[in-house]
């Protein structure tokens, strides 16, 4: 079979996502209204970023909340084409939540003054953003969140009524909404706060990029390099959805924007529609653990434990190499497994060409890792990324519009001394060179074209963020139980227990949460949940605090691809054209292999570039560190040979099991099990080898 990968692109049906602000905005009059509105949030999350409007903290995060509810009411009523009286509905829920904004701003100084007395409207207002918040996260995420927060709010308020040593001392009314609608504990807390700087910044980077054409690139790229190798396809996906994880963190995006090339090319070539979808969203997913953007929980965990943003990349840089390098695998052995190769290499872009020819894309980029290892903020970063990104989209109609080479060369080698010298002057002279461009952009041509693309991508970015926000404000109330109740104790030390005879069942218990709380929610309110609960126990059994949140962070992205919920999974399937469930089941099996990391990672922090561990004690770091990369490379090798029954050959399933107790050997780090574990695998691999080698041998005698 040949065909070109123009052919491949055949239209697929818009990801109608159970969040319906993956949709355009609507075409009409209230559709330009709200697209407006989601830019203008853009620039005020720019401007306060930037320092352009100074702001106290705790009035940004209100505004933030205010824009997001502003937006998401209207829109999922819109989206979902309600009548004249939800609309109405929708526009007044809207309305309340800005004017919980405008009285926090309002009252900013009197509401600091009157901290833990409030007054009657204080309580009034509380109450209208805790209602707010609860039925935005239900309208775009489903009952679950709501119903968990629900349930801690409740405790909150009912939980000394509970025997021991589940009780607490009892707060009044008054109280548990002064705590959770005002000052920085409840909704208001680090979650919106990291939401309302680094994410927003970040979700616009990568909008601004991905319209610059950053996607192009990637799958040029991925196709110019694997598309011609065995399962080339779904290589691709992997490789093209791993690149985009480093300027976009979420899973979904990565999803609706890679899978609609990816998904129709793996199915042309053979690969089920459930396994296609799988690949895509297993790889979106990972799109979480990629530096230097990573997810929104990467910022939240940098922030929750003080620690410089650059400390939490380092940690995943290993397991982010190996959860790719896994699903590559996987997909690999699906395809050998079905003889499905890969595409004509005579029609393939050339990976070379396609950097040659964007290869400036990548300076943002390239800018944006540097600040961030070199001690500078992510705010800092993030802005500064955001700004390069957006000169080079306005610079390069301008530079277009010049008579010839010689100009267009002087043009950009003057542009990238301007934007250098913010290092010298701040802020300001991007801005100023911003300015300008904007002006220049009104009078060349296509000048028009590229503001609109701003325009559009500005908008992109604030729906996009609308998820991530909602779900960072509404987990904002367990965390504020947390601190009011100490509600987090109990479990914990029922962890702690549970670890003082055995820490792998201490694991497991906090993988069984982390996944059983990711099929009703998304990854943000499962890692800080999870990680309020166990991390403090499992430092408490020496583990290092980074390792657990990392930990509990993986199983997170991993829960986000179990049913029922599997959002990635089912923003997969109107493209596969297959169901969500189905596919959710394939990238449980896809992402099987890397369920072995974090768990080596406990035993062995060396994977995550972390001091400790009797490895590291007894052989040195870096000895330490590469014998825990190899030593995960061949259990998830193991892991996915005993998954898909197919290493060179159809395994039995004898050898199946041989290759899963390999696996699990190498993975419980006590006393011996390496060395069974490398017995193990040896034995798998040696009787792999001489049946290999009969069967050729019984091949050429029957020639």
């Amino acid at each position: 079979m040949t065909m070109t990968t123009d052919q491949v692109q055949e239209p697929t049906p818009s990801a109608e996502l159970q969040d319906p602000h993956h949709a355009d905005f609507p075409g009409s009059a209230e559709g330009r209204l709200l697209m407006w509105i989601a830019v203008v949030f853009s620039l005020f999350q720019i401007a306060t970023a930037a320092h352009i409007i100074s702001l106290p903290s705790q009035v940004v995060r209100a505004f933030h909340v205010g824009f997001l509810m502003l937006l998401v009411f209207p829109l999922v009523a819109a989206s979902r084409g309600k009548g004249p009286g939800i609309k109405a509905i929708a526009w007044g829920l809207a309305l309340a939540g800005v004017a919980v904004a405008v009285y926090q701003y309002v009252e900013y100084k009197p509401l600091l003054l009157r901290a833990g007395d409030p007054l009657s409207r204080d309580i009034v207002f509380g109450v209208i953003a805790l209602a707010t918040i609860f039925i935005a996260a239900y309208v775009l995420m489903g009952p679950a969140l709501p119903i968990i927060s629900g349930v801690f709010l409740a405790y909150c308020l009912f939980g000394e009524y509970l025997p021991a040593p589940l009780n607490h001392r009892g707060y009044d009314f008054s109280q548990v909404i002064d705590h959770m609608a005002y000052g920085t504990e409840g909704i208001y807390g680090i979650p919106i706060y990291v939401s309302a700087t680094y994410i927003f910044l970040f979700i616009l980077f990568g909008s601004f990029l991905e319209r610059a054409g950053m996607i192009k690139l990637f799958t040029d790229v991925s196709l110019g390099l694997v598309g011609h190798a065995r399962g080339g396809a779904a290589k691709v996906s992997v490789i093209s959805s791993g690149l985009m994880g480093t300027i976009s963190g979420s899973g979904v995006a990565n999803v609706v924007t890679t899978g609609q090339f990816t998904i129709p090319l793996m199915k042309r070539f053979g690969y089920r529609p459930a396994f296609a979808g799988g690949v895509e969203s297993t790889s979106s997913m990972g799109g979480q653990l990629m530096p230097p953007v990573m997810g929104a929980v990467a910022f939240i965990m940098a922030e929750t434990l003080g620690i410089e943003y650059y400390e939490v990349v380092k940690a995943a840089i290993i397991p982010a190499v190996l959860y790719f390098a896994s699903a590559f695998w996987m997909v690999h052995l699906e395809a050998g497994k079905y003889g499905l190769h890969g595409l004509p290499k005579a029609e393939l872009p050339s990976a070379m060409k396609a950097v040659k020819e964007r290869w400036y894309l990548i300076l943002p980029l390239a800018v944006l890792v540097y600040l961030l290892f070199t001690g500078y903020t992510p705010l800092f970063a993030g802005t500064i990324g955001l700004a390069l990104t957006l000169l080079l989209v306005l610079g390069g109609s301008v530079a277009l519009g010049l008579p010839n080479q010689a100009l267009r060369i002087i043009f950009w080698v003057v542009l990238g001394f301007g934007a250098a010298s913010f290092f010298k002057y701040g802020i300001t002279a991007l801005l100023i060179a911003t300015i300008i461009l904007i002006a220049a952009n009104l009078f060349v041509k296509g000048g028009w074209q590229t503001l609109d693309l701003c325009r559009a991508s500005l908008a992109e970015g604030a729906k996009t963020a609308l998820p991530v926000g909602v779900a960072c404000a509404i987990v904002g109330i367990i965390i504020g139980t947390m601190t009011l109740t100490g509600a987090a104790n109990t479990f914990g030390q029922f962890i702690v227990s549970v670890g003082e005879s055995s820490l792998f069942l201490s694991l497991v218990l906090t993988m069984i949460t982390c996944i059983v709380l990711g099929m009703g929610i998304p990854t943000i309110p499962n890692y800080i949940i999870t990680s309020s609960i166990a991390g403090p126990a499992l430092l408490a059994l020496g583990v290092p605090l980074i390792v657990s949140h990392m930990f509990v962070f993986y199983f997170g992205i991993l829960a986000d691809l179990t049913p029922p919920v599997a959002l990635a999974c089912f923003a997969a399937g109107p493209i596969a054209r297959e169901s969500g469930l189905k596919i959710s089941m394939e990238a449980i099996k896809i992402a099987a292999a890397g369920f072995v990391i974090p768990f080596m990672a406990v035993y062995t922090p060396a994977l995550m570039l972390q001091d400790g561990g009797p490895l590291a004690e007894s052989w040195g770091y870096w000895p330490a560190v590469a014998y825990i990369i190899f030593k995960a490379g061949l259990a998830i090798a193991l892991w996915g040979a005993a998954v898909i029954g197919y290493l060179s050959r159809p395994l039995a399933v004898w050898e199946r099991m041989l290759a899963t107790a390999a696996a699990f050997t190498l993975i419980v780090a006590l006393p011996i099990t390496d060395e069974v574990g490398f017995a193990l695998a040896a034995l798998f691999l040696g009787q792999l080898f001489l049946r290999n080698r009969a069967a050729a041998q019984k091949a050429d005698a029957a020639r």
